[in-house]
């Protein structure tokens, strides 16, 4: 759409005005931020003057493929909207670049050691919400099984290898689970030691998703205590790639981060 809407030279603030909506609307059907409604896609068909029938079918379309509910629908009431809404990324994404100051990053946790965590997190949770939060974080995992599956850049503070999680054994598994990750196709990970001491990701953790379109924006998600927050604008997302390069180029290689996860895994055979 944003393609169509340039060939025909308008603004979005051009479009919105002339089909009376808020001036950010375009932006957000554009962006992903919105599913369009199969309606607003022809009406926007005919702003931009596209005239070929097929294609405005197949883009009316498109918006009624988009409107359909994720898996992760279903467990919509133990979800925050930001989470579900970096689920939806990450199906999307074919970048994950991420950063972790004190945990293994969900895409990548065992089932033992995401439990711990849902555990011993801030909210006080019955048995049945830290199994349905389980379940959506495991699931989650199987974006890295698709064939047009996402590359993922992982750079995990050591803090994250040497925290023993769950215990010595749920701890081994996890560090075996690295190892093994660290094997696959399209996925790096690297350890940034304790060594480089004070660097731009002391200041937290944080998830930088791109796509493969032309003109699609990246977008950076945060966990906090508080809540979650997310992050669009060119100038801002900015400064989180920096600090993720600044981080890769003081990381340990991959080669030599597996040889770290290798020894802290034999460390805990003998505990």
């Amino acid at each position: 759409m944003k393609r169509l809407r340039e060939r025909a030279e308008l603004t979005q603030e051009e479009v919105a005005k002339r089909l009376d909506w808020h001036h950010t609307k375009v932006f957000r059907i554009e962006t992903g931020r919105t599913a369009p409604h199969p309606n607003d896609v022809r009406v926007l068909c005919g702003v931009y003057g596209l005239a070929d029938a097929a294609q405005v079918e197949a883009l009316v379309q498109l918006a009624k493929e988009s409107r359909k509910r994720g898996w992760w629908y279903s467990y919509k009431d133990i979800l925050p909207s930001r989470y579900e809404f970096l689920i939806g990324l990450e199906q999307e994404a074919s970048v994950i670049q991420t950063w972790e100051l004190a945990v293994v990053p969900g895409l990548l946790q065992t089932e033992d050691y995401a439990r711990t965590l849902i555990r011993g997190g801030p909210l006080e949770l019955d048995p049945d919400e830290v199994q349905r939060r389980l379940e959506v974080r495991m699931t989650r995992q199987r974006v890295l099984a698709k064939p047009d599956r996402p590359r993922l850049w992982v750079l995990l503070d050591e803090a994250a290898v040497r925290r023993v999680v769950g215990g010595p054994s749920v701890m081994r598994g996890q560090l075996e689970a690295l190892i093994t990750a660290s094997k696959a196709g399209k996925t790096t990970i690297q350890v940034v030691p304790y060594g480089v001491g004070a660097h731009p990701g002391t200041a937290g953790s944080f998830i930088v998703l791109g796509f493969a379109e032309p003109g699609e924006i990246d977008v950076v998600y945060m966990e906090t205590i508080g809540g979650s927050l997310s992050v669009d604008k060119p100038d801002e997302v900015r400064h989180f790639t920096a600090a993720f390069d600044h981080l890769r180029a003081v990381a340990l290689s991959p080669d030599d981060t597996r040889a770290m996860l290798v020894a802290a895994r034999d460390i805990l055979l003998n505990r």
